[in-house]
């Protein structure tokens, strides 16, 4: 067909919907050179008209067209209501399989809309005249072969992003201009919600953007307009002659309805705003716009964070949709078990008696109780019955049948309902809510599962509703003022968006209803230290606050910090991160049968350490049926590490780790093997110890303690050598020595006693950390005994120094390191706590510490930071099982008496001496003696070429390349280790796991 002939036809067509749409479709196709769908598809599974489930008006099909995975098509007669049409494919989308585009048209014009998931909604109009067009029709022939071309290039997070930065500028610069960072940040979200509300169509004719503009012209100041506007949207009314829908909510209330003065610059920038489309705006922006709105200072003091819609989901799927869905499975396989079998029955009787004409307005009467769809379905694919019976057994058979018929409909209708009522009663918490993510979200994921088993409902041959599911359904508690607000903004506008999107209206009485739901309180504590209540809810979501045992007594004060911790005396240990609080409480709600599933967020480090605590409680009271623990997640910037949990009563016994199925996830997130079973032993007390914390300017570089040794000595008569030691961290074990020295003056001085060693003590007085602060103001966030004595370490290690002064050298490794090492220090050295000491200093302990037997077992018990395994030794070295005869807690010579002794022992100083040579190469260095105070002398560089080479030689460098001898020295070490484990030289990891937890279960 050519275009002019295509254009000819249609244009002078006065055919209704009814008639013209499929001869307007094929034709189209045969102009396009496509397929039809009788063509393309003769079994209109993939392709067809009509497409959908029988309705109750009798007419067929949710679609005049649908292609799968490509398009559903709706017809509208010449000069109808397109988006009447759109809007009634907005309804069955999701009965069709979220087609990506939505296509609706009559006989003399085309509409495209593009339905991603989370993008931007782009709209492609095409008059009839335009199909004279190569490049229109082109675009047309992508519709049927390549819809991705029409997918939108902008997400609603790149759009939201754009803007959050334009916003950012202009909250900052109200700040500058002294207004507070609060009611700044509250202002820029009436600005916004502004935007999206005239977009949304619920503020008439461009409202807000007229306020913009008359502000811009001179003809009033911004501040007052917007005020006018802002109190009439909390009440209703007018402006000037205008309507104004009541919106309420408490955004506009009376004490919020005072807008902020803008300059004329401030005002175009709104205005390029507001120019955008905001109605498909992600809600997540009112958070993001929130945090950016603040004082960066005051960001992390009120825990307002962003978590990704990515995310979210992740855990909404789990625990809320997936359930659900499985439920509704079962309700749905229970009404069609007990229809579908009547209807055939009854079908198979109708056809009897249809034979007897004295049954005919019987069996009238019958049919006109069938749904459309068995009406039209009732003779197919039956085989004609041909039983020889009298009427009265036909027409006795025939009401039975009937009634059966009815009985086995009444039962799907009410199952149908109880099942809705079930989903619209569901509650959903999230005791941390912040800005509202999770909840808008979550309601979002409400609404459509009942849309959907609405749409499925309908099919099944029941009466349709309008859905029901609101705010309401979702709870929430947030401790901020602020955020709270924001939450059930950001839960406003989903709600909002997702009736428009899905062509339903809007509840205008007001748009805003109440939403008490979301409280604004500590979710923990009480003003009066009790307890905080949760309301019961089935489903608790949500991403607590991170907050490390060690900063709560700083962030939320010493007396609140106590508090907290002992209301959860004896079910937490005291120092317990603040997200554990969370995790407790949502377990015990899931154990009272108050709630039943539980998704939460929470850094990886809620599997390690005294955090474990909690996720035993979980697996012993209920169980974790869906985890990730190691998800990458960027917040301002920064690359955390956290843990996705879920964990309660799941319909199934799937279980689910890192998107794949496994039989258990332990309490420390990982299926096969439960190294969680392993506890201390005996054996290992007292060997491996933190080095000194110093929680101050303790630390100085070479140059600066060889300069105050050189000085006189002090009023006390003592030269400063004595105060002062070499001092290494993590960093001088996996890169290069760093010439670091500590000032160690001696515990119990008075502060004047301290004082007369003056460099030294000057130098911990005055010297501020980046913050600005100095040891002693620091110290003041931290316990009374911590900063009473601000001149000595916070803690100085008495325990760990007086073994290691005792010995010729001591094991070290780092706390963190991509690569877990171990290596040689000597006292009068001292370690820092990023050093994890062993107070050893024979080959044979250090050469089973370097065996890739304690390394597997480190890995899995210790935790990590980011990418870098994290070395405890509460839980690590305390729990490693020793070979038999070669435990800590043996005098060295009985262990070295043991026949495999010798060989690891051997292997272990082979390893260190080839360590070492690499490190420090003959002719790159020599030696300097220390001036004063009797110190061992430092290796240094002899030139500048060979100084370049030593700092390419690091240990982390050097396990990164792992050269053939360094593996081939580690191999003969692990076979030492093996024999002395009774083992094969060759074992695979988990085999060596399972023989260590089985040694230390049997130990203890």
């Amino acid at each position: 067909m050519e275009p002019s002939e295509f254009i000819a036809k249609w244009s002078e067509s006065t055919l209704g919907e009814r008639q013209a749409a499929q001869s307007h479709f094929l034709d189209l196709c045969r102009l396009l050179g496509v397929q039809g769908p009788s063509e393309a598809d003769p079994t209109g599974e993939t392709y067809a008209f009509e497409k959908g489930a029988q309705k109750t008006t009798g007419r067929s099909g949710w679609a005049d067209v649908w292609k799968k995975n490509s398009f559903a098509w709706e017809y509208k007669g010449p000069g109808r209501d397109l988006e009447a049409a759109y809007a009634q494919l907005q309804q069955y989308a999701p009965a069709l399989g979220n087609p990506p585009l939505l296509v609706v048209s009559d006989t003399r014009k085309i509409v495209i809309r593009t339905n991603w998931t989370n993008t931007v909604t782009e709209v492609h109009t095409f008059e009839l005249s335009d199909l004279a067009l190569a490049e229109t029709r082109q675009k047309l022939t992508w519709l049927f072969i390549d819809p991705d071309r029409f997918r939108p290039t902008l997400t609603r997070e790149a759009v939201t992003e754009e803007v959050a930065g334009q916003f950012a500028d202009l909250a900052e610069a109200l700040r500058q201009q002294g207004h507070a960072p609060l009611i700044v940040a509250h202002f820029v979200n009436q600005l916004v919600f502004c935007m999206f509300a005239e977009d949304a169509k619920l503020l008439r004719d461009n409202m807000f953007t007229r306020v913009l503009e008359t502000a811009l012209a001179g003809h009033g100041e911004f501040h007052e307009l917007a005020s006018d506007l802002f109190s009439k949207m909390h009440s209703g009314g007018r402006l000037g002659l205008e309507p104004v829908l009541h919106f309420n909510g408490g955004l506009f209330s009376d004490e919020n309805a005072t807008a902020l003065p803008l300059t004329h610059d401030q005002i175009r920038l709104c205005l390029s705003a507001a120019g955008r489309d905001w109605s498909a705006i992600d809600p997540s922006i009112l958070g993001t716009l929130f945090v950016r709105g603040l004082d960066p200072d005051k960001r992390e003091e009120l825990g307002a964070e962003y978590t990704s819609r990515d995310t979210i989901m992740t855990i909404i799927r789990p625990v809320l949709t997936e359930p659900l869905m499985l439920e509704w499975q079962t309700v749905r396989d229970e009404i069609t078990g007990r229809i579908d079998p009547a209807y055939q029955a009854l079908a198979a009787e109708l056809e009897i008696a249809a034979q007897f004409p004295e049954l005919a307005e019987e069996i009238r009467e019958v049919r006109g109780r069938l749904t459309a769809s068995a009406q039209l379905q009732l003779f197919e694919n039956l085989p004609k019955l041909r039983k020889h019976r009298k009427l009265d057994q036909v027409r006795g058979s025939l009401r039975a049948a009937d009634r059966a018929y009815r009985e086995a409909r009444e039962f799907g209708e009410e199952q149908y309902k109880n099942f809705l009522e079930r989903l619209r009663s569901m509650r959903v918490l999230d005791p941390a809510c912040g800005s509202g993510n999770f909840l808008y979200l979550a309601l979002n994921e409400l609404k459509t599962l009942e849309w959907q088993i609405m749409i499925e409902g309908e099919a099944l041959g029941f009466q349709r509703a309008f859905p029901t599911i609101g705010p309401e359904a979702v709870l929430g508690m947030e401790l901020n003022p602020y955020a709270a607000e924001l939450a059930r903004i950001s839960v406003w506008i989903g709600e909002i968006q997702w009736m428009l999107r899905n062509g339903f209206d809007i509840n205008r009485a007001p748009i805003l209803r109440p939403l008490e739901t979301i409280e604004n309180k500590n979710a923990l504590i009480n003003a009066d230290g009790s307890a905080a209540h949760w309301p019961d809810a089935e489903i608790i979501i949500g991403n607590p606050p991170y907050m490390g045992a060690k900063l709560m007594n700083r962030r939320l004060g010493r007396e609140m910090t106590r508090d907290i911790r002992r209301l959860y005396e004896g079910r937490l240990p005291g120092f317990t991160d603040l997200v554990c609080f969370w995790f407790e409480n949502a377990r015990t709600m899931i154990a009272e049968g108050r709630s039943q599933r539980a998704g939460l967020v929470a850094t990886n480090s809620i599997r390690k350490n005294t955090n474990l605590n909690v996720m035993h409680r979980i697996v012993e009271t209920t169980r974790i049926f869906a985890a990730w623990p190691e998800q990458r997640w960027d917040i301002e910037g920064a690359a955390v590490d956290v843990s996705l949990i879920c964990f309660g009563n799941y319909p199934t016994d799937a279980v689910i780790l890192d998107d794949r199925q496994v039989a258990e996830i332990h309490a420390d997130l990982t299926a096969g093997i439960n190294l969680t079973l392993a506890r201390p032993l005996a054996q290992n007390v007292g060997v491996a110890m933190l080095g000194i914390q110093k929680s101050g300017p303790f630390d100085i570089h070479g140059d600066l303690a060889r300069e105050w040794m050189a000085q006189p000595v002090n009023p006390n008569g003592a030269a400063n050598a004595a105060v002062l030691k070499p001092y290494w961290n993590g960093d001088d074990v996996t890169k290069r020595p760093r010439d670091m020295w500590f000032i160690d003056l001696p515990l119990g001085l008075s502060e004047a006693q301290a004082a007369q060693y003056e460099a030294p003590f000057h130098h911990l007085a005055t010297t501020p950390d980046e913050n600005g602060k100095s040891v002693r103001e620091n110290r003041q966030d931290l316990e009374e005994r911590a900063h009473e004595r601000w001149w000595e370490p916070h803690w100085p290690r008495q325990e760990m120094r007086r073994q290691i002064e005792a010995l010729r050298r001591y094991i070290v490794t780092p706390e963190t390191a991509e690569h877990r090492v171990f290596s040689w220090l000597s006292y009068p050295t001292l370690p820092d706590k990023n050093l994890i000491v062993i107070a050893r200093d024979d080959d044979l302990m250090f050469g089973i510490l370097q065996s890739r037997f304690h390394e597997l077992w480190s890995l899995r018990k210790g935790s990590d930071l980011q990418d870098r395994p994290r070395y405890t030794h509460t839980t690590t070295f305390a729990t490693f099982p020793f070979p038999d005869g070669m435990t800590p807690d043996l005098p060295l010579e009985i262990a070295l008496a043991r026949p495999e002794a010798s060989a690891i022992a051997a292997a272990a100083g082979e390893l260190d001496r080839l360590r070492q040579n690499w490190l420090w190469p003959e002719g790159l260095w020599t030696v300097v003696a220390e001036s004063v105070g009797g110190f061992p002398g430092r290796r240094v560089a002899i030139d500048e070429r060979s100084a370049g080479e030593l700092r390419r030689r690091t240990m982390t460098n050097l396990y990164n390349t792992r050269p053939e001898w360094l593996t081939a020295a580690h191999d003969e070490l692990n076979r030492a280790v093996a024999r002395a484990y009774g083992l094969a030289s060759e074992q695979i990891e988990d085999e060596a796991l399972a023989m260590l937890l089985d040694l230390n279960l049997a130990r203890r």
